[in-house]
């Protein structure tokens, strides 16, 4: 779990070091006219909590951060949740993942991504994916943007106790509709077939809306699907959370 966490800040910071040295070549007339966009992202907090014929509680939490500039962007993320019901253990899981994109037009781009997963209930002591791919612009407009994936990689995890590496291939789609500046929806479509086992695939999607209360807090309801055909032995083989939360925007 340790190796986990310290791979994904590990990235994230040589992605922030990477934005810095690349300002640093440019001369300090245009450092100062063109300094490099800044971060944005959003922080989310949910707490659902029961109590009478049923004791439960689940806690969720959300962070995501993006730079983007006409050459590249940079996509950082992570998630985590925790629950109990009658204090037993029925959601625990953490989640992380960043992405480096190269822009070659305005429509076909390159990517770099790392994720890393753990969900102590699905008995998923680790799953790391790295690989590159291409991605394409379908719809790349002012309110609506939707983007196709594909390329292949590599997954390593501990699943029940064993070791197992697999080539993989990965095909993901993201959408956005903004209805207006305070509105907003969302969906996300990860599909992920071991190459060498094709019956072991992964399939995580998510879908989302959004709606602003002030200039810096939204309300967002969204549901997690994480769906694994071959799970574990003894457990289920789809993971479903709807949340609803505050986000902070920065």
């Amino acid at each position: 779990m340790k190796h986990i966490i310290a791979i994904i800040v590990v990235i994230a910071f040589a992605g922030c070091g990477f934005g810095a040295s690349a300002a640093t070549t440019n001369s300090p007339a245009l450092v100062q006219t063109n300094p490099p966009p800044p971060w944005t992202g959003d922080i989310g907090l949910g707490l659902t909590a029961t109590t009478g014929n049923s004791d439960s509680v689940l806690f969720t939490g959300k962070f995501l951060a993006q730079r983007k500039t006409p050459l590249n962007e940079w996509d950082l993320g992570g998630d985590a949740a925790y629950g109990e019901i009658n204090s037993v253990e029925n959601n625990e899981t953490i989640h992380g993942y960043v992405q480096y994109n190269q822009t070659f037009n305005d429509r076909w781009y390159g990517y770099a991504r790392a994720d890393a997963l753990h969900d102590g209930i699905a008995d998923v002591t680790f799953r790391l994916t790295l690989g590159p791919g291409a991605g394409y612009y379908f719809i790349k407009e002012k309110q609506t943007t939707l983007t196709g994936e594909v390329g292949p990689g590599v997954m390593y995890e501990k699943l029940d106790d064993e070791y197992h590496t697999y080539p993989t291939l990965r095909v993901a789609d993201n959408f956005e509709h903004k209805f207006n500046d305070r509105a907003r929806l969302w969906e996300k479509l990860e599909f992920l077939p071991p190459l060498n086992r094709p019956d072991n695939f992964l399939i995580n999607a998510e879908i989302g809306v959004e709606t602003a209360i002030t200039q810096k807090i939204s309300l967002q309801i969204y549901a997690d699907d994480d769906f694994a055909n071959k799970p574990a032995p003894g457990h289920e083989d789809n993971d479903v959370k709807l949340v609803s939360g505050l986000d902070y925007k920065f």
